[in-house]
This record gives C-alpha cells, sequence and structure tokens, in this order.
C-alpha cells in the first residue's frame, strides 16, 4: 500500500503547476463552498480571535483561508518531485541569522507556527543554510500516510524527531551542531502539562517542551514566520528573540512567543491554520499554578459549551 500511495502522489506531483492549481481550485469548491470543511470550527476561531470583526470581515478570512489551505495541500504534493531549481525560486528568506550562527559554532532552536507552507518551508530550508536541520512532528495515526509524508519531509535532509518519542530520538545528535525545530503552537495532549495563558484574550494551553528544552540548554532562540508573495511563492523571516533563555524568568519565552504570534496573525490573518481547535481545552481552576500570563488567572473556568 505504501508503494502505490507514493508512487501516485509522486506521479501526480510531475504534473506542471498550473494543472495542480486547477486541480486545487475544484477542491476548494467542493470542500468550501458545498461541505464547508470545519466551516464552523474555523469560524468560532475567528470569532474569538478578532470579536471586533464584522460577520462580512470574518467570512472573508475564512474564504482567503481556505484558498490558502488548498493550496498548502497542491504544493506539498509538488515536494515529491520538485527541484532544486523549482524550490529555490519558490522559497525565499532571510536566513543569514542561521548562517552566522552556524560560522560560530552554535547550536540554536526555531519556534515556528502554523503559518503557510510550513512544508515548502521545511523542505527548501536545507538549500539555503549549512546547519543539520532537527525537524519535531507529530506522527500521523495512520501507518501508511505517516511513512509516506516523513519520507517526502525528510527528501532534502531534515532528520525528523517523532514527538510522542522525542528524547529518545534526540540522544543521537544532542552533541552535535544542530538547529531544532519546532512548531511551538501545538495544542498539547495534556492541559495539566503545559503551560497556560492568553491567547487572544482567551486561555489556551501551550506546550512546555519548546521553552524547557530552551533553558536546558540555553540555545539561540530564533522566531520563525512565513508570508505568502504570491501564489507558490513564500518568503522565510527570522529573528534571534534571545541567545540566552536561561536568563529569562520562567514563562517569558512562551509569553514573547505567544506575542510574536498574535502579532504574526494579526498581519496575516488568512495564512495561520484556523482548523485546528486551538481552544479546545477549556479553562480550569486546577491549573492556577501553570499560569504563566503577566494577567492574573481566571477566576473560574472559562469557555463555552462547545469549546473551540
Amino acid at each position: 500500500m505504501y508503494y502505490l500511495i507514493y508512487g501516485f502522489l509522486y506521479l501526480l506531483s510531475l504534473l506542471p503547476m498550473w494543472a495542480l492549481y486547477l486541480l486545487g481550485d475544484f477542491v476548494y469548491l467542493v470542500l468550501y463552498k458545498i461541505f464547508g470543511y470545519r466551516k464552523k470550527v474555523v469560524l468560532q476561531n475567528l470569532s474569538v480571535a478578532f470579536p471586533e470583526k464584522t460577520t462580512e470581515e470574518k467570512n472573508r478570512i475564512a474564504a482567503k483561508f481556505y484558498r490558502n489551505f488548498v493550496d498548502t495541500f497542491i504544493e506539498t504534493i509538488k515536494l515529491f518531485s520538485a527541484s532544486e531549481a523549482f524550490l529555490k525560486k519558490r522559497v525565499q528568506g532571510d536566513f543569514e541569522v542561521f548562517n552566522q550562527l552556524y560560522e560560530r559554532g552554535s547550536k540554536a532552536q526555531v519556534h515556528l507556527g502554523h503559518n503557510f507552507n510550513w512544508e515548502m518551508g521545511n523542505v527548501a530550508f536545507n538549500l539555503y543554510s549549512p546547519f543539520p536541520l532537527l525537524a519535531v512532528y507529530m506522527p500521523l495515526s495512520n501507518k501508511t500516510m505517516d511513512r509516506v509524508f516523513r519520507k517526502m519531509r525528510a527528501r532534502s535532509g531534515t532528520i525528523l524527531l517523532p514527538a510522542t518519542d522525542m528524547a529518545r530520538a534526540f540522544l543521537p545528535y544532542r552533541e552535535t551542531q544542530y538547529l531544532l525545530g519546532l512548531v511551538a503552537d501545538q495544542v498539547p495532549g495534556n492541559p495539566e502539562k503545559a503551560y497556560w495563558l492568553n491567547f487572544f484574550g482567551k486561555p489556551a494551553p501551550f506546550v512546555l517542551g519548546p521553552e524547557r528544552g530552551a533553558r536546558q540548554n540555553n540555545l539561540p532562540i530564533i522566531f520563525v514566520h512565513i508570508t505568502k508573495k504570491k501564489r507558490g511563492h513564500y518568503y522565510v523571516h527570522a529573528h534571534i528573540e534571545t541567545e540566552r533563555p536561561l536568563e529569562l524568568e520562567e514563562g517569558e519565552l512562551t509569553r514573547r512567543y505567544r506575542d510574536y504570534l498574535e502579532t504574526v496573525i494579526r498581519r496575516h490573518p488568512d495564512m495561520w491554520l484556523w482548523s485546528h481547535r486551538r481552544w479546545k481545552k477549556e479553562w480550569k481552576d486546577r491549573y492556577r499554578h501553570l499560569w504563566i500570563d503577566t494577567s492574573p488567572a481566571p477566576a473560574a473556568a472559562t469557555g463555552q459549551t462547545n469549546p473551540v
């Protein structure tokens, strides 16, 4: 089954981009216009993040989001066969930050979110930077599809570390010069092992790993986001947030990342993955010791009957 699926996706990826985008336009109509895939979740999320916007404004953001969502799917298929020249033409950025740290002999850690198209960014990164990229990923429940996408994501040299067994998988590289890439806006599986703080004004859990790993290793921390120049063309933005995270008080790095992520999303609201349920974990008083925001913790449980 693996070879059948991989072979089909590889052959599909050989189509020119205009043909793939034509397919994407059809998928968009079916997904958004006809079936409204997770549309309720998307609009609920947008209502939490942008209560000041009108229904019409939120619907416009949602429509653009679905366009970007489908384009990401189509462009990811292309990655199965995309050449180095194709990737360099379509993914550019300010990679000098990484090169400077590498030349200094430093290791580093990257925090990024689900900004489109992170899959193209991952594959293209190794063409621009000498760093060995260690990328933490969440394995897919379907073993065959997980194997297919691991092969695609690792095709340019990325070393994939499963989030479910990250500590063991990381061991062979801990003494090497590496760049550890973390998608830091994942929803924690266990809300009692998380940092809690406001995200767009509503309590939300953030995974502990990115900050705790940064403090433990005292590595330079690079915040990254991706913007879209035009269809299929992206720019990677990167800056060093701190070179000594251990000097920050506990929780400060996560607060800075939250602020960074909110700023990026407000500037480019259609470029973030609104279809995942970022506020699905409800705040409870027993999480009070996990609250790290500068504002006071909520006095009682908040949220809706059907949390987003």
